[in-house]
């Protein structure tokens, strides 16, 4: 968005008369009660004015205060993101020439760092076998099938909607 110079300086002009009557309401509305001065005396204009900047320097510690504490919790829960499983990938296949329908599968589900699990079921005519390879870095200390290979490949390969800070 773009304003004209004549927007500009009339914005600049309101801003500055808003500040002023806010100074001088301090001053009426504060009666210098938290002021040292002598009762029936003037009120001084940095008085009054050192009155108002030290509540907005409290203001301002809060703040910054609070901006921290919420930066922290956005890194604690950001790592908490990262460390759960976000990539799934599901592959269906057959695992014997003679047993069709597609019944066994291997299924990877890993975190940002490639760290997780690849679940296999192997169905045959007359038993089934379930494995579970610990995985970590994308890799497994167990030797793994083309098919728990691939399952890793496209969880890791598949987008994750980002869930980022703000």
């Amino acid at each position: 968005m773009t304003f004209s110079d004549h927007t500009l300086t009339l914005l600049v002009l309101i801003a500055l008369g808003v500040g002023g009557l806010g100074v001088v309401f301090a001053i009426f509305a504060s009666g210098g009660r938290a002021h040292r001065r002598e009762p029936g005396g003037p009120i001084r204009l940095d008085d009054a004015l050192r009155g108002v900047l030290d509540g907005h320097a409290k203001r301002i510690d809060r703040l910054e205060q609070a901006v921290r504490t919420l930066n922290k919790t956005d890194r604690q829960q950001q790592g908490l993101i990262e460390g759960g499983v976000r990539h799934v990938a599901l592959l269906r296949y057959d695992a014997f020439e003679d047993v069709g329908g597609r019944l066994s599968f291997s299924c990877a589900m890993l975190d940002d760092h490639g760290t997780g699990v690849v679940l296999t079921s192997i169905n045959g005519r007359q038993e089934t076998r379930v494995y579970a390879k610990p995985i970590t870095d994308g890799r497994s200390t167990y030797n793994l099938s083309s098919e728990e290979a691939e399952a890793i490949r496209q969880a890791l390969a598949a987008p994750v909607e980002a869930v980022e800070a703000r």
